[in-house]
């Protein structure tokens, strides 16, 4: 019987990208809902197999410029109320760190980039052991703080909270494993291209960046989300 996965984005270009295949083979029908859409965050939250939440460029407590958001912080504190299958990343794992209690706030730095994660215990012993030693994409200027319960799974050189879980059907993963870093990934530098102005980065060197370390990215994601998918009792 075909699984059903359900995916939540803000922008078009930030999309599945290298999840996309894992996904698949493990036997999942896609839908995409999508920030402007009729339906988005409607219906029941608990009836998807599994939900991915993806990221975007606004901040999870700008609720009165982005009234979705309410609505969305809703859909997702009833699906992880009931412990469902749900990936977030970046703003995606904010938003369910939000829904469970936490605290969303800026870091006061703009963390963009390829850099390492340096993985706690608790990490070392789950799905993202196979990005240890593996530079990951860091984009982004908020932080949270660990949903109660939770436990913290990587850390990098600049902010603490990289990663969490919270059993092993909840992951909240603030860095982007899924990025494609081919030639898609010039629709990441001119979609933030104001960003990174504003930040002083070189679209030219980063885009050197994700030559250099995108395969071993995705080959490690691709790993990370098998097992995580496995360890949550949802893949083929």
């Amino acid at each position: 019987m075909t699984k059903t996965a359900l995916v939540l984005q803000h922008v078009h270009f930030e999309d599945l990208g290298s999840f996309l295949e894992p996904l698949l083979a493990a036997g999942y029908s896609i839908r995409y809902s999508s920030v402007g859409d009729a339906d988005f965050c409607s219906g029941d939250p608990l009836a998807p197999d599994l939900l991915v939440v993806l990221g975007g460029p606004v901040g999870v407590y700008e609720e009165e410029a982005y009234p979705f958001l309410a609505a969305q912080r809703a859909f997702l504190a009833a699906r992880v109320a009931s412990r469902s299958p749900t990936i977030g990343v970046c703003l995606g794992a904010q938003l369910i760190a939000s829904a469970l209690g936490a605290r969303v706030f800026p870091s006061g730095i703009k963390e963009i980039g390829f850099s390492r994660l340096t993985l706690t215990d608790a990490g070392r012993s789950s799905p993202l052991r196979h990005l240890d030693g593996v530079d990951v994409l860091h984009w982004h200027g908020d932080t949270y703080t660990l949903p109660s319960g939770a436990a913290n799974l990587a850390s990098s050189a600049l902010v603490e909270q990289q990663a969490f879980a919270l059993g092993r059907n909840i992951l909240g993963l603030q860095f982007h494993p899924e990025a494609e870093t081919d030639q898609r990934f010039e629709r990441w530098l001119v979609g933030h291209a104001a960003e990174l102005a504003a930040a002083k980065i070189d679209p030219a060197a980063l885009r050197l960046e994700a030559q250099k370390h995108g395969k071993a990215l995705k080959d490690a994601a691709a790993l990370m989300l098998r097992d995580w998918l496995a360890a949550a009792g949802i893949a083929r």
